[in-house]
């Protein structure tokens, strides 16, 4: 699962904020 994070993490950066990505990450 921490590829998973990882990817979504780094993803949801380029596309959308790094506050808006920590948010349904961290939940």
């Amino acid at each position: 699962m921490s590829w998973d994070i990882n990817h979504v993490v780094l993803v949801g950066r380029l596309t959308r904020d790094p506050e808006l990505t920590y948010t349904p990450s961290g939940a």
